[in-house]
């Protein structure tokens, strides 16, 4: 049995991570805290012309008809540089469940067609988030009412700004009213979907977490090397070895919850709660000892405005909350666990054994 990732997902992941540390710079990230919309529409259509939002849409409706295992990786790589732009969100929670929709109705459809080649933006509510995130650059939204999605263009609905410990978050209070016109789904179709979703917005959020807490150990071993005390780098410090070693090895160990967690939900979804939730629980774990242990290295100095630290620590803090926080998902694990049917243990690792 072969788990490793093919031979062409790892070359498309080492030409879009290529892509984005060449892009997407802190210098990048804080001149666009300077700007209205706080986003690049040049960055987006670089994006969109390698074809990053069209990766989960339907081959028939324009675009490459892969799936969440394929996009994984390229949303560690998100993480890795902070990227601000809502690549994630749009192709692993959007596309997803507008593909859903299409073949019963023909604005999801039309949607798919837009987002594949960025003529169109859509940002998604769910109930475990209280706000919506770069609702102000979305053409369309797609918004929960009980057991009912609704699809609203901008202008059908009221954003109100909220403030964000991370910069460059842009988060807004939605106000708006549904009617049948604007109800894409309800009851159990509505239920699953909302699930479906929020599973995806979970993975999407753990791979950037990954992708975080590699770049702050990576930031803070190059600081802990060039700083020098004493006439020697401070890196040379037992100390501080031994926190960034406890930082690589809980990242690591987030890999492969990740990376089953993608695999479940593009082969078998209905399955995938428990999976995302341990993928989510453990990316949040490294990413946050990451920043702690990071700031320390940094001599406190990774909280103030200057040190480039804070981007990556201050997003960590934000996606730990994002798609359910730790509690909701050891929660969900915990109602997983306490199932009789629960397939635990050596003998259900690879199926049951006769």
């Amino acid at each position: 049995m072969d788990f490793t990732f093919t031979e062409d997902q790892l070359l498309f992941r080492d030409s879009v991570k290529d892509f984005l540390q060449g892009e997407v710079t802190a210098e990048t990230v804080r001149n666009l805290w300077d700007t209205e919309s706080g986003r690049s529409d040049a960055l987006w259509q670089q994006m969109v012309e390698l074809g990053l939002t069209a990766m989960l849409v339907p081959e028939a409706y324009g675009g490459l008809g892969m799936n969440e295992l394929d996009f994984v990786l390229l949303a560690v790589e998100s993480g890795r540089v902070a990227l601000p732009e809502p690549l994630v969100e749009t192709a692993m929670v959007a596309t997803p469940l507008l593909a859903s929709l299409a073949q019963k109705d023909p604005r999801c459809a039309s949607l798919l067609e837009k987002i594949a080649t960025g003529e169109a933006r859509v940002a998604v509510q769910h109930s475990v988030n209280a706000l919506v995130a770069d609702a102000h650059i979305a053409d369309w939204l797609l918004l929960p009412q009980g057991d009912q999605i609704h699809l609203l263009a901008r202008d059908q609905v009221s954003l109100i700004a909220q403030d964000s410990v991370d910069p460059s978050r842009k988060l807004f209070d939605v106000e708006w009213q549904g009617s049948d016109e604007t109800c894409l789904a309800r009851g159990a179709e509505g239920v699953a979907l909302l699930a479906a979703t929020l599973n995806r917005g979970a993975l999407g959020a753990a791979a950037q977490l990954v992708g975080l807490a590699e770049a702050m150990v990576q930031i803070s071993v190059q600081y802990t090397t060039d700083r020098q005390q004493f006439g020697k780098a401070i890196g040379t410090n037992q100390a501080l070895k031994h926190h960034m070693a406890d930082c690589a090895v809980k990242s690591e160990f987030a890999k492969a919850p990740l990376y089953r967690a993608a695999y479940t939900l593009a082969t078998r979804p209905e399955h995938a709660d428990f999976a995302v939730s341990h993928a989510k629980v453990v990316a949040g774990e490294a990413a946050l000892l990451a920043a702690k242990n990071s700031i320390q290295s940094h001599g406190a100095m990774g909280y103030t405005w200057e040190c480039d630290l804070h981007i990556w620590m201050k997003r960590a803090w934000a996606l730990d909350k994002f798609w359910g926080h730790a509690g909701f998902h050891k929660n969900r694990l915990h109602h997983w666990l306490l199932k009789p049917t629960a397939k635990i243990g050596a003998d259900k690792t690879f199926g049951e054994q006769g």
